[in-house]
């Protein structure tokens, strides 16, 4: 676990139209919600939001403090502007310390370059990068790392049976499938072959699509009428 996130909001007292103002002031609206608690309209400035969003993402809690409140949320929303993805709104949902959750978070290999593989020319290739688990807020994890450092041949690969669950962390899936390839080891031209062979699916298929939507060109359509 890293740093504790720490976040202060003020509540918001405008809606609707109003709001426009509000970001146009610098602030970034928001709401606080959760079973148990009153939903909460709140605020901030927005680089501290932008921050707090920032480092905790959608998986590490984030500690609330609002009116002098304590409260522990997961991020649940995040709105942008489309053209400058400018955050336009953010909702929290309010946890309890002792309330088990569920939150997606990544799959970070580690060990880059360190691994006989790559050493001997070979590429590791990401197929999953990201994964549902539930625990505590406390017990959350920023991420779940996997060390590539023992992948040696084009053979090798990691499944999810290669991950070590921290104390207090379950898979969100009971039926968890351990088997499931988080991580393969490849020949740099079986890749390139892949690839080629990939786009040249997609290229045919774009073509038949586009076939299909104008209608193939009739014979009759095709040659000119005889003159009489």
């Amino acid at each position: 676990m890293g740093d504790k996130i720490n976040l202060a909001l003020d509540v918001r007292n405008v809606q609707g139209k109003k709001v426009t103002r509000l970001r146009s002031e610098g602030f970034v609206p928001g709401v606080v919600y959760g079973h148990g608690f009153e939903p909460t309209l709140v605020q901030a400035e927005y680089n501290v939001m932008e921050k707090a969003v920032r480092d905790a993402g959608k998986h590490t809690p984030v500690h609330l403090t609002i009116d002098g409140k304590k409260r522990i949320s997961l991020i649940k929303d995040i709105d942008r502007d489309s053209v400058r993805a400018r955050i336009r709104h953010v909702s929290f949902h309010a946890v309890k310390a002792n309330e088990v959750v569920t939150a997606e978070v990544p799959i970070r290999l580690v060990g880059e370059g360190e691994s006989a593989a790559e050493k001997a020319g070979l590429i590791v290739l990401q197929a999953i990068e990201m994964v549902e688990i539930k625990a505590k807020p406390g017990d959350l994890p920023e991420s779940l790392e996997l060390s590539i450092a023992n992948l040696a041949t084009d053979n090798d690969k990691i499944t999810f049976a290669d991950v070590t669950l921290p104390e207090g962390v379950e898979y969100a899936d009971i039926d968890q499938d351990l088997e499931l390839v988080i991580a393969n080891v490849y020949e740099p031209a079986a890749l390139e072959a892949a690839n080629e062979a990939t786009a040249g699916d997609a290229v045919a298929e774009d073509a038949e699509q586009v076939e299909t939507a104008h209608g193939a060109e009739t014979p009759e359509a095709a040659t000119p009428a005889e003159s009489k």
